[in-house]
């Protein structure tokens, strides 16, 4: 069993953003997140209720352009935090599957933290944009999240409303995230024959 603290902050900045991010695993679904996008806000702080992770988000983005550079950026910093703060991946769960409802929407996720980043979607958005949040700029941060968390993650989603729609699929992501990255106390290597993810 790995006695890792899985915590990890990670900073970047660019002529397009600035970004500290720290994220705790193994936390208590505690958030403070400010990135100028109120939906944004929201959708962050509902990952870290509903996957137990405590999460701390300041970014100073562009968001006089749009909100692509602010979302994308906090999902490669984000995905960067969870991979440094997994380690070596000793131990964990690896692979989880969930649907979650929100009213007449359900989005549903499968993971594997493999370390092999890949995203599959399947699902449009019923309303281009909620408040100052593209629509499909959700598909678009999980997908840089798995990229850059080192994870396979297929998403998909129905509904009528994108509010919901984009709701339940962070719902869902961070319920599947929080299974997978669990620690398992029946295993103390890596859950992979090739002992390494």
């Amino acid at each position: 069993m790995s006695d890792h603290d899985r915590t990890a902050t990670v900073t970047r900045e660019t002529a397009e953003t600035a970004i500290d991010c720290t994220v705790t695993i193994d936390g208590s679904g505690d958030a403070d997140v400010e990135t100028g996008i109120g939906f944004f806000d929201h959708m962050l702080e509902s990952f870290a209720k509903h996957g137990l992770f405590d999460l701390e988000v300041d970014c100073d983005g562009d968001l006089e352009i749009d909100d692509h550079h602010t979302v994308e950026d906090v999902a490669i910093v984000l995905g960067e935090a969870f991979d440094e703060a997994l380690g070596d991946r000793t131990g964990i769960v690896r692979y989880a599957d969930r649907r979650v409802p929100l009213d007449e929407a359900v989005a549903g996720a499968v993971v594997d933290v493999s370390g092999r980043p890949r995203f599959y979607f399947d699902g449009t958005f019923s309303q281009a944009s909620i408040g100052g949040f593209t629509s499909d700029m959700a598909r678009h941060f999980a997908e840089t999240l798995a990229m850059n968390a080192g994870l396979t993650l297929h998403l998909e989603v129905t509904g009528e409303n994108a509010h919901h729609e984009v709701e339940a699929l962070f719902k869902t992501l961070a319920r599947t995230v929080d299974d997978a990255t669990r620690l398992d106390e029946r295993r103390e290597d890596t859950p992979s024959t090739k002992g390494a993810l």
